[in-house]
């Protein structure tokens, strides 16, 4: 596989956003990695909230970081070199090789600033490719965005300089995949469409047969095969990348919690607030047989929870505004003068402080948080990254960290200790926590203490289950997209195209790019 002292590699990208190119190319990973193959994932640019923290201190896309999962190796900051973390409609923060560089508006990023990291793209991936045998890129959005295409530095820019075979991905589900297929291909300059190998169906509902006669047409159209059709599948729950991907007042994944281990279900409502972040840290708790987590907007929707979790988000003062305005503020003031659990996480956590000085974020200076917490939040212009581990109600947890916001804690109780009694992070009053920490609630012993804390101060008879492993059901997730690679795409050809790249002789389909 090796030519001129680099490994085999394809690009996966799709005709939308949230087409299925995460899955495909996590699925590929782990069907690569069964073969003993030594993969990994890379995204050269990704735009998205959910982030997360390297071994070194590097913070890039939880995508990548599920997908260097899938390839069982450590995530780093070669696999997704430029994270994107939208700040409104207009400006992003930069986050390059892992740190924060300054924020952007879209039209200084794409009018000169995305084409200068190019050659950063370029030298991450050589240097994965330098390592591993087969390196499987991610695109983003669609490659046939004209109006972007002389900047890109993630579709066919990647693809054109590192010359990589592209494997196009439809959504099948929200119909129009046989346009889609065709228009993205023919949208493409003849130069990047000698790059465009073949495409894969995804979320496929019904006998395959009946589509067959669609895609010998699409073959005969654009000489291009359909590698795979990839079933629906439910329930996969792999970290979302571009958005919430579940309706507000609808259940995490869309799926209904499993039968309790209990006499009684326990239901967590999760505070959708705007520039929502790491909304994944709660997949955890929707993992628990009888835990129903849904996302909510409107304060009477906390009448019947019995957690109320406030997530991550990049604009808490923002944050802050968006719940009193819609009275959610006062129904959780409400819940914790009546002793009924509360979570913030990270932004979450710093509203239901004191108050919070914010000059780097928001700029809006001091502004009056929900005050159920002795905190004093100071946002400093260095972010904190980091993957730090404690004790919690005397069990062992790591996480990491992802924040501007300094926490002062003037009382209270420390929700994370060293062990020995020192406080480490976050404050508990009463019924009310809070933490900077991410992925807490992926410790297993510690999230059924919490459960069976949280059932006693909500007065339900639940219990949680004994056994539930979150690692092991993320595990079980990868394995099911491993196999829908292999059980239904053409992985020979797959296969030829990682190791000898785009066949000659694609023909070109007119009008082309404009």
């Amino acid at each position: 596989m090796r030519r001129g002292g680099l490994g085999g590699g394809v690009l996966i990208a799709g005709t939308t956003s949230d087409a299925g190119k995460s899955v495909v190319t996590a699925g590929v990973c782990r069907w690569l990695v069964r073969q003993g193959v030594k993969v990994a994932p890379f995204k050269g640019q990704n735009m998205s909230l959910n982030s997360f923290v390297t071994r070194e201190g590097a913070e890039i896309g939880r995508a990548q970081a599920m997908q260097a999962q899938a390839a069982r190796v450590e995530p780093t900051a070669l696999m997704n070199p430029v994270l994107l973390k939208p700040g409104g409609d207009r400006s992003s923060q930069v986050v390059l090789m892992g740190r924060p560089v300054g924020e952007m508006s879209a039209r200084g990023y794409h009018g000169g600033r995305q084409e200068a990291l190019l050659g950063t793209v370029l030298e991450c991936l050589a240097e994965l490719r330098r390592t591993y045998d087969a390196v499987i890129c991610e695109g983003a959005g669609s490659p046939a965005e004209i109006n972007l295409r002389r900047t890109d530095i993630v579709n066919m820019g990647i693809a054109r300089a590192a010359r990589l075979p592209v494997v196009v991905v439809g959504d099948i589900d929200r119909g129009g995949v046989f346009a889609s297929f065709f228009g993205t291909t023919a949208l493409l300059s003849a130069e990047d469409q000698a790059l465009v190998a073949g495409y894969v169906v995804n979320k496929f509902r019904g006998d395959v047969s009946l589509l067959e006669p669609g895609l010998e047409m699409l073959r005969g159209l654009t000489g291009r095969a359909t590698l795979g059709v990839l079933p629906w599948r439910p329930g996969l729950g792999i970290d979302e990348e571009d958005g919430l991907r579940v309706s507000l007042r609808g259940s995490v994944r869309e799926s209904a919690a499993s039968v309790p281990y209990g006499e009684d279900v326990l239901r967590v409502a999760v505070c959708a607030v705007p520039l929502m972040s790491n909304f994944t840290d709660v997949d955890a708790l929707a993992a628990e047989p009888g835990v129903v987590v849904r996302f909510v907007d409107r304060a009477e929707e906390l009448a019947d929870a019995d957690l109320v979790v406030i997530p991550g988000t990049r604009g808490t003062v923002g944050a802050l505004a968006w719940l009193r305005e819609r009275g959610l503020a006062d129904a959780v003031a409400r819940r914790a003068a009546e002793g009924r659990p509360v979570l913030g996480i990270c932004g979450g956590y710093q509203v239901l402080g004191e108050l919070i000085d914010d000059e780097v974020e928001s700029r809006a200076g001091v502004v009056a948080g929900l005050g159920l917490l002795p905190v004093r939040v100071r946002f400093a212009r260095e972010k904190t990254l980091g993957r730090p581990v404690g004790v919690a109600l005397g069990e062992p947890v790591e996480g990491y960290e992802i924040h501007h916001g300094v926490a002062e804690v003037g009382g209270g109780s420390a929700f994370v200790s060293d062990g020995g009694g020192v406080a480490v992070d976050g404050c508990r009053v009463g019924s009310v926590r809070g933490t900077h920490w991410h992925g807490v609630l992926e410790n297993d012993a510690f999230r059924r203490r919490f459960l069976v804390e949280v059932a006693r101060e909500a007065g339900r008879r639940f219990v949680p289950a004994p056994d539930t492993s979150f690692g092991a059901l993320r595990e079980e997730q990868l394995d099911l997209l491993g196999d829908l690679v292999e059980e239904h795409a053409d992985t020979d050809a797959l296969w030829r195209l990682i190791e000898g790249g785009a066949p000659g002789g694609l023909p070109f389909i007119p009008p082309g790019a404009p």
